[in-house]
């Protein structure tokens, strides 16, 4: 049984890995919605502390970082929960690097929510 127990434990070990992994590349949850002439982004983030956290906007693309230490105290059975988070969204407008977006973040209760005004342009009278 030592040497069953021994594998089994190692397979789900790496399982746990490579979940955290794929949770890491894929996720995490993320809702785009345009509110109020604003395009506001919620970002699930749970565990993360809000100075460990970069949000920028370069272009089409909002980037978010995150990362944390992690506590190895005691004997790990399952982890999941990711430690970095490295996820870039597309938005449906273009924000050049020298404009002042007016953008705001929020973090509480493990949820970033961003938001950024919308600007539909100038209008233009016809004579």
């Amino acid at each position: 049984m030592g040497l069953g127990y021994y594998m089994v434990k190692e397979v789900m070990r790496e399982i746990g890995n490579k979940s955290r992994e794929f949770y890491e590349f894929v996720l995490p949850p993320v809702d785009v919605v345009i509110q109020n002439d604003n395009l506001v982004v919620s970002v699930d983030m749970p565990g993360f502390n809000k100075k460990d956290i970069k949000v920028r906007i370069h272009g089409h693309m909002l980037s978010i970082n995150a990362k944390r230490e992690t506590i190895e105290d005691g004997t790990i059975i399952w982890r999941q929960r990711p430690n970095v988070i490295d996820k870039k969204i597309r938005l449906p407008m273009r924000v050049k690097e020298e404009e002042d977006v007016g953008a705001s973040a929020k973090y509480q209760d493990g949820v970033l929510t961003l938001t950024i005004p919308i600007k539909t342009g100038k209008s233009i009278s016809i004579e």
